[in-house]
């Protein structure tokens, strides 16, 4: 007998709203300070203006077993800190094997990923847009406009998640307003 009935989710595309989300994770500047390339423009930020919200994560829970299938919404909110465009944590699977499908739901963005060999991609993503990110690869989503960037996502339950790699070493690539718009540098500082 199966142990979870069928169920259906509404998605509210401009914002990212689930109807009944199983969890709800919000990442401020504070939580991500140390991930973003100026440090520090990120801690006068936080001394002077406060703490800021980045970005929203609101998810169906799923037993972490083979067959089943997460899913959630990400918005990030517009901003940058310093140069650098507001970001998500980013992370590789803890079972490197597992990929993923990212939906672009409204604003714009980037999913910025790369291997652990250092080979790295960046690619557009607006409403509509349906990005892979294959298995091996790291990946972080990045607002590049004006408004909120909301995109869907589903992987499988088994993939986990390892934040600590990019928290002690980065992604070889940021992406920094240059000449009034997104431009993809090397990171000085990737370990």
């Amino acid at each position: 007998m199966p142990a979870i009935s069928p169920f259906v989710t509404e998605v509210d595309f401009a914002s990212g709203d689930l109807s009944a989300p199983d969890y709800i994770i919000q990442r401020k500047l504070s939580d991500m300070a140390a991930m973003y390339a100026d440090a520090g423009e990120a801690a006068r930020i936080l001394a002077e203006e406060g703490d800021r919200l980045i970005y929203e994560v609101q998810g169906m829970e799923l037993p972490a077993e083979e067959g089943q299938i997460p899913h959630c919404t990400t918005r990030i909110l517009p901003g940058r800190i310093g140069d650098e465009y507001h970001m998500t944590k980013g992370h590789y699977h803890a079972r490197r094997e597992q990929g993923e499908v990212y939906f672009g739901l409204s604003g714009r963005g980037c999913l910025v990923m790369q291997t652990e060999a250092g080979e790295t991609s960046v690619q557009e993503m607006v409403a509509g847009s349906a990005a892979y990110v294959p298995p091996y690869w790291a990946h972080r989503t990045v607002n590049v406009g004006d408004e909120d960037f909301v995109f869907f996502s589903v992987w499988e339950a088994r993939a986990g998640h390892d934040y600590g790699t990019i928290e002690r070493d980065g992604f070889r690539k940021l992406v920094l307003l240059r000449d009034g718009g997104p431009a993809v540098v090397d990171n000085a500082k990737y370990a």
